[in-house]
């Protein structure tokens, strides 16, 4: 058995699907003035003042705190539909089939929310592991339930999901110092291979 893991943002997409999700959301207008708004804790976040986890739950609750899940479930999903392909690397795509030719096993792992990343996956046969909104009484929190799926995290959740020694070969591809706890993990490693 091969198991192969991709990183989403910069590594199969060209962009941060965050912020793609709320421009489509909520309007490009919506966009920059919430980036506006949210200015004081991005700059936090530069200087590392702040979590990559507090300043995404900022965003989150920003533009999307108090919507209904099921609102948000349908618009994630027209994203899926209607957008993302915009924004995928043809040369990530072709790997992931090539991969999937092989019979080996495809995982996505990303710190995108899996509301909008993993109906794209299930169109594919993908498997994605994601950072998870969190919701109460049916609406979102802007708040993560458990961590950003990032650096070691993307591990621990690999590790939860998968006895890694089952696996003979190991394949991981990713774009930032957030991959490579999971790089780490394989014996075929790609950093920006895409580009």
């Amino acid at each position: 058995m091969t198991i192969a893991f991709f990183d989403f943002d910069g590594t199969i997409t060209r962009k941060d699907t965050l912020w793609e999700i709320i421009r489509f959301h909520r309007g490009s207008a919506a966009l920059y003035a919430g980036i506006i708004q949210l200015l004081p804790a991005l700059v936090r976040f530069k200087l590392k003042m702040i979590s990559a986890q507090q300043v995404k739950e900022q965003v989150l609750g920003y533009y999307f705190g108090g919507i209904h899940t099921s609102a948000f479930k349908r618009s994630c999903e027209e994203f899926c539909r209607t957008k993302l392909h915009e924004v995928i690397r043809p040369k990530a795509l072709a790997a992931i089939k090539d991969h999937q030719q092989k019979g080996h096993h495809v995982v996505v792992v990303t710190a995108s929310g899996q509301d909008w990343v993993a109906p794209w996956c299930r169109v594919l046969n993908i498997v994605c592991i994601g950072s998870q909104l969190e919701a109460v009484d049916q609406h979102i929190t802007g708040n993560l339930l458990g961590k950003n799926c990032n650096g070691e995290e993307k591990v621990d959740r690999i590790r939860k999901a998968y006895r890694l020694e089952n696996f003979k070969e190991i394949y991981a591809y990713g774009d930032t110092k957030g991959d490579l706890p999971m790089l780490e993990l394989a014996q075929h490693r790609f950093f920006k291979p895409f580009r």
